[in-house]
């Protein structure tokens, strides 16, 4: 028997989830993409996984950093997931106009995100057409409480006061993206 790729989708969609943008940083340049192949896979160590399609624009970038934050949104920011769902130039040139802050790790934290993980890529396996990322969580964050996994990691954190975002606003000033 033959499983039809397009049914299997529909079948598997039936299960709701949260929508989640990771992110990353590498070599100063910002990548994401939504997605909604996550969960946590260890309390101890804390440990989550993703899964990243393999024709995806933002796979190499979390490649070659071992980097990536996982950005839970809210029901507010649908814009930002379905501009991270999409080839566009808004996503590859201006971060879908996302406001962020940069976390311990260097990877782009989305503002207003419900909460967010910043981790550290640990295992990278095949998984057919994706590839599945095993990574440690080293800090945390919602609803203003950020943790960290290890003290060396917030002495590293570099969340600006001031700082802009790559279309020009402050981070917070800007809830919706700008027209286009």
């Amino acid at each position: 028997m033959t499983i039809e790729r397009d049914f299997f989708r529909q079948v598997a969609g039936q299960f709701a989830t949260g929508v989640t943008v990771v992110t990353t940083r590498n070599q100063g340049t910002l990548a994401g993409l939504t997605v909604n192949a996550f969960c946590s896979a260890s309390l101890d160590p804390p440990l989550v996984l993703v899964c990243v399609d393999l024709t995806s624009a933002t796979l190499p970038a979390i490649r070659e950093s071992g980097i990536f934050a996982i950005n839970i949104l809210t029901d507010e920011q649908e814009h930002l997931s379905r501009c991270f769902a999409t080839s566009t130039e808004e996503r590859y040139k201006h971060f879908c106009h996302a406001s962020f802050q940069t976390a311990a790790t260097g990877s782009p934290i989305i503002e207003g995100a419900l909460a967010f993980l910043d981790t550290r890529v640990v295992a990278e396996y095949p998984g057919g057409d994706h590839v599945i990322f095993l990574s440690e969580v080293v800090a945390m964050g919602t609803d203003g409480r950020i943790d960290f996994a290890k003290e060396e990691d917030k002495l590293h954190a570099t969340v600006l006061e001031g700082a802009e975002s790559l279309n020009g606003n402050k981070p917070g000033e800007e809830k919706i993206p700008l027209a286009y």
